[in-house]
């Protein structure tokens, strides 16, 4: 860690990593329901995350009633609140442990699609148990993380500390070129590439039917390495347990056309919204748009 991490400004993460290293001891049944009791705590306050994901169900979900978005809403806040009990897990926990805890599907699949020395690309969508839906992949088997570095520079230093112990390699969203060579080498890549993008690449592409800023790479990245495409989903089951499933490789995969090979996979993160809707990050602003006329669906929040 930097000498400049030191300073006070810097405290206040300091503390928080710190009150969670205390709590990652204790017993997951116990994390549980304090997380859920944190949560419902949170969604008592007007926030605007609260906000923000409230508007992402009324656009995403627009079928269900309100009572049933309320629903949603408030089961979403207690699974964020696990989420940062899991966090605590994530980082320090043993193998032994996450292996206990969390139960994996279908991966007779991934060792089918390692056993053709071809890479593998797990990909992947933000859900709010994400981060321990990594960890368990990475307790398994050799893994490649692709990350978003977060604005706190000391967060981002540490989160990519953790992953770079537990993983095989921890790679920057950005990093294009490393996460080319480790699936040419043949490596398995967790990728999760759903979350609104407007950098170079950006296309806008459908989600819940609404047209949104997304990152099609995707599709070009597979072309360019001959990597299999398996979907990788992660969900936390009622009293605390967690089921990964991995999916068999997606067929005719990639296509000519990034932009339909992007909607594809938009369809199959839409039918796992819709089968576990409050675990799904709604407090993201994803609906954007590339061009100055587009809908401002978060304005006033």
């Amino acid at each position: 860690m930097k000498a400049a991490y030191l300073h006070p400004k810097y405290w206040p993460t300091w503390l928080g990593l710190a009150i969670l290293r205390m709590f990652e001891p204790l017993p997951h049944r116990l994390l549980y329901l304090l997380g859920r009791g944190l949560g419902l705590f949170i969604h008592l306050f007007p926030t605007a995350f609260k906000r923000i994901a409230r508007r992402n169900i009324e656009l995403a979900l627009p079928e269900l009633d309100a009572t049933r978005r309320r629903a949603i809403l408030r089961e979403h806040f207690a699974g964020l609140g696990c989420a940062l009990f899991e966090t605590a897990i994530s980082w320090w926990s043993s193998n032994e442990r996450i292996r206990h805890i969390t139960d994996m599907r279908g991966f007779d699949h991934l060792k089918a699609a390692q056993a053709t020395g071809r890479g593998v690309l797990l990909l992947s969508a933000h859900f709010n148990s994400i981060e321990i839906g990594c960890r368990a992949l990475a307790a398994r088997l050799p893994l490649n993380i692709m990350y978003r570095p977060t604005k706190n520079l000391l967060i981002g230093e540490f989160v990519h500390s953790r992953r770079a112990v537990q993983t095989r390699r921890a790679i920057p969203r950005d990093d294009a070129r490393t996460l080319i060579r480790a699936l040419k080498d043949g490596e398995v890549v967790w990728y999760a590439p759903d979350q609104s993008f407007r950098k170079k690449g950006a296309e806008m592409v459908r989600l819940f039917g609404i047209p949104a800023a997304t990152n099609t790479a995707t599709s070009r990245i597979t072309k360019m390495t001959g990597a299999l495409v398996l979907p990788y989903f992660f969900e936390r089951l009622p009293g605390g347990g967690y089921r990964g499933t991995i999916h068999p490789p997606l067929e005719g995969f990639p296509t000519d056309d990034p932009v339909a090979d992007t909607e594809r996979f938009n369809h199959i993160v839409e039918a796992e919204v819709r089968r576990i809707p409050a675990q799904y990050l709604w407090i993201h602003r994803r609906f954007k748009g590339l061009t100055p006329d587009y809908p401002k669906y978060y304005a006033g929040i």
